[in-house]
């Protein structure tokens, strides 16, 4: 590994509005880095694929060699070629060429690793390669728009070079004669077969409602290509195309967004690879950006009334995100009367493994038996959080090594973990990782230890399935076409209905007044239920090889304001077609909706903003909070539920992710006590935002807090008066100003307030103004990246003397360990050496990073004001 100079941390904030675990409050005085040998460096060698390059059109066929070459610059030993991690091939001779022979059908994120004298690696670019199994006719972009009585185009090519000329027929296959093409054959030889040849459609003028056809490219033994061809009416408003141009940009494969699997998408955290924040590895994702793409389709049905991409959406959500049988095998030996052991969380790593105490009395968890009998399953119908799409890591399924996407986890170590605290480990640990153990006794200290599986739900995410799903079945019902998104919705149903775990104290225990392990029982029937969407829920069980099956589930006591949706209690609770099939599923949502509304009012400051959250168990340990701590149904207020490094509310992102669905659901229904919470947050944040109605705007980035609430009286309120927040700071962010746009949108809807949609449309506005080729994004500098080579002091990553152990690509684990040393491979990174000199003493790296959740957010505020107000 290159080594850094020894600096102290410069304090300063990070700019750009970052996910949640990258917001790096400040630093640590003390904290130093890895030291470096005196003298320059000689420039790392560079490198870049040459038969496959990024954002091209890759397509090799099966059963024939896949040609692999590399281009260099500088001094290089070594080349190096990667399928999702998996060498290839190795040359040490200029020109770098290799072959991977016998390659399966299928999507590869493919890399090339250069290596200096000294063996330090430098990378090339992901670039995505499609091995097919017979040639096939690509047909671009994915979906045309055209103004009724105009003509768009798309073009035709062939994915693999022909032997000798390919005949390729154009028709329309399905849709109205109203949209015709001026072509019905296409001739591609060996020479011209990669050059797009242009297909002019034109639409008949006439009025009436939109039409759409798809039109067909095939050949003799070719996979055909086809492109949704859809009439745009000349009264449409600019957010309209302006949602239509962002889905393009999202949905063009040379974008690199997704990653496909069986014809099916998922989507990357980012574009980009060096990024870190909660998940650390921009090519991995989340259940979040699932949601997103969820969202993205659903408002493309909206607006085309072509509902398969959202149908896809969820099949891709439930193929990938959602544990299958083999992922979670024994649920079967799960005892509803004794959940799980307890084991205390500590508020730093350092304090960790925790000790199992089986002696501290758990409670019984009450909807185990009633999901079960619903669904005729005991396995859990929820996404888990996050997955390393390309196999980076190398954890594959259950330590294989190889398949892809693969779950894994991160954050185990209390309110202190930030990102560059943690050590990744596989969701399926059979301990061919890891230490002796795996890395389970990182975590925890017990007797003896298992294999397991294990995975952590992220309620936010589910919710905003069920949200989105909610919204599909609206506006297809408005169009006639409730049938075609039926399915998807009674699947949303089924994962609220699980998703009530969210509402449980984490051990099952009575709510409120919890302030000692030992002292605080457990709580029996719906005692142990808060009704808020908490941080997470978990379950995890033996695998088949152990001796004994077992399997826990766990609940949290912890509950962030971010997190509330309202929008998905009330359908849940209220929508015929959205009610869970438990016994008591839908009365608890009802329940949920009365308690996540007097929530906020309750975390409301005198200003205007929405403060942190409340919990059952004070340090996760069910300790004493500070004397005179605010109440809320027995639980204690915390300004920064969970999370301490960044605090968990200091991002002004959670304002507008919670409020938007507060926002929507006041829209949906008129609920006055919603719009309380709505006028006065709004006039807080338009008073610290400048929007100028000229595409220029600031908006909120970090937040201090000070004080706390009154104790919550349901029937008497208080005012507040002693709970405070101060901006620090403010941005430019994109997806959050999109999350802003769209509250403001759904607030005016419901309220009637011009400023506010003068506002929100200021922000779409403001947008537009930083499109690129890949979509709308901003530079941000990432002071935070200081802590990549972090080796000591409190921001350190810490490893118990004495534990060693191996990462899959054989990084070494052990008391010494930082976070880049157990993730070398950033070192092979193509902008790493922006980070690296930054480390040596440089300015610190600015980068414009395009993050799935973000392009998503904006393309559906530009839809959301379409879905709202129409022409207007």
């Amino acid at each position: 590994m290159r080594s850094h100079i020894r600096r102290r941390l410069r304090p300063g904030p990070v700019t750009g509005g970052l996910a949640l675990a990258a917001l790096v409050a400040g630093v640590v005085p003390g904290t130093v880095l890895a030291s470096q040998a005196s003298g320059a460096p000689a420039p790392a060698p560079t490198v870049s694929l040459t038969s496959a390059p990024p954002g091209a059109g890759n397509h090799f066929l099966a059963r024939k060699p896949v040609p692999l070459t590399a281009e260099t610059t500088g001094t290089v030993s070594k080349v190096e070629f990667y399928a999702d991690g998996k060498l290839l091939a190795t040359d040490t001779e200029a020109p770098f060429r290799g072959s991977w022979k016998n390659a399966p059908a299928g999507q590869y994120s493919v890399t090339a690793r250069a290596y200096d004298k000294q063996g330090d690696p430098s990378g090339s670019r992901a670039s995505l390669v499609n091995v097919l199994d017979k040639p096939a006719v690509i047909a671009s972009p994915v979906t045309q728009q055209i103004e009724q009585g105009g003509t768009a185009a798309f073009g035709v090519s062939l994915a693999t070079k022909p032997a000798g000329p390919v005949e390729v027929s154009l028709e329309r296959s399905s849709g109205t004669e109203d949209l015709s093409a001026d072509r019905t054959t296409l001739t591609f030889t060996p020479e011209n077969w990669q050059q797009a040849q242009q297909v002019t459609v034109t639409s008949a003028d006439e009025s009436g409602d939109p039409a759409k056809a798809v039109f067909t490219a095939a050949a003799a033994g070719h996979e055909s290509g086809s492109v949704p061809v859809q009439e745009i009416s000349p009264l449409a408003s600019d957010y309209e195309q302006a949602f239509l141009d962002q889905y393009n940009k999202i949905n063009d494969p040379s974008s690199g967004y997704y990653r496909e699997f069986d014809g099916m998408k998922v989507p990357y955290h980012a574009i980009e690879t060096l990024i870190v924040e909660a998940p650390d590895h921009g090519h991995e994702t989340t259940s979040e950006a699932f949601t997103y793409y969820l969202w993205l389709e659903s408002e493309y049905g909206r607006i085309t009334e072509d509902w398969g991409p959202f149908n896809d959406a969820w099949a891709s959500l439930e193929e990938f995100a959602v544990p299958g049988t083999e992922d979670q095998p024994t649920n079967g030996a799960y005892d509803p009367a004794s959940p799980a052991t307890y084991a205390p969380e500590h508020p730093s790593p350092t304090e960790y493994p925790a000790v199992l105490d089986g002696d501290v009395p758990v409670g019984e968890d009450p909807i185990a038996s009633e999901l079960s009998s619903a669904y005729g399953t005991d396995e859990i119908y929820g996404m888990h959080w996050l997955l390393d799409v390309d196999n980076t890591y190398g954890f594959g399924f259950c330590g294989d090594g190889e398949a892809a996407p693969a779950f894994i986890n991160t954050f185990q170590r209390g309110s202190q973990e930030s990102v560059w605290e943690t050590v990744t480990q596989p969701s399926c640990d059979t301990f061919a990782h890891g230490g002796e153990n795996g890395f389970l006794d990182l975590f925890t200290d017990d007797a003896a230890y298992s294999e397991q599986w294990k995975y952590t739900n992220a309620p936010d995410a589910d919710a905003r399935a069920v949200q989105v799903a909610y919204q599909a079945k609206e506006a297809a019902a408005a169009q006639g076409n409730g049938g075609d998104v039926a399915e998807v919705v009674e699947k949303a149903s089924k994962m609220g209905d699980y998703l009530r775990y969210a509402m449980f104290d984490k051990y099952f225990k009575q709510i409120g007044d919890c302030t000692d392990p030992m002292s605080c029982p457990g709580a029996s029937g719906k005692d142990s239920a808060h009704y808020l969407m908490s941080w997470y829920y978990a379950w995890g069980g033996a695998l088949q090889s152990a001796q004994y099956p077992w399997a826990w589930r766990i609940g949290d006591g912890a509950a962030h304001q971010g997190y509330q949706n309202p929008m998905a209690a009330y359908a849940l609770s209220e929508d015929p077609d959205m009610q869970p099939q438990s016994a008591t599923g839908a009365e608890d949502w009802g329940q949920s909706l009365d308690r996540q509304l007097e929530f906020l009012q309750w975390l409301q400051s005198s200003e205007g903003a929405i403060a942190g959250g409340a919990t059952n168990s004070w340090d996760g340990q069910y300790a004493s909070p500070p004397s005179g701590s605010a109440t809320f149904y027995g639980m204690y207020y915390d300004q920064q539920p969970v999370w301490h490094d960044p605090p968990s509310n200091r991002w002004f992102g959670f304002q507008v992710w919670g409020l938007q669905r507060t926002a929507e659901y006041y829209a949906e229904t008129g609920d006055e006590r919603a719009g309380a919470v709505m006028d006065k947050w709004v006039d807080w944040a338009l008073e610290n935002s400048t929007i100028d109605g000229t595409g220029n705007y600031r908006i909120p980035s970090d937040l201090e807090w000070s004080g706390q609430p009154d104790d919550w009286n349901a029937s008497s309120p208080g005012d507040n008066s002693g709970l405070h927040v101060e901006v620090l700071n403010h941005t430019t962010d994109v997806g959050v100003a999109a999350s802003f746009a769209k509250t403001l949108l759904y607030y005016a809807a419901g309220s009637g307030d011009a400023e506010a949609r003068a506002a929100g449309e200021g922000l779409l506005d403001g947008l537009l103004e930083h499109q690129d080729d890949l979509g709308i994004a901003v530079p941000e500098t990432r002071v935070d990246y200081e802590r990549f080579a972090v080796e000591s002091g409190e921001d350190a990553l810490h490893i118990p003397d004495g534990w060693t152990g191996t990462m899959p690509n054989g990084d070494e684990i052990n008391s010494d360990s930082t976070f880049l040393s157990i993730r070398s491979f950033y070192e092979s990174d193509p902008d790493w050496p922006k980070v690296e000199s930054y480390l040596n003493g440089g300015e610190a790296p600015t980068f414009t990073y395009h993050r799935y959740w973000a392009q998503s957010e904006i393309a559906t505020a530009f839809a959301a004001h379409v879905a709202l107000f129409g022409t207007e």
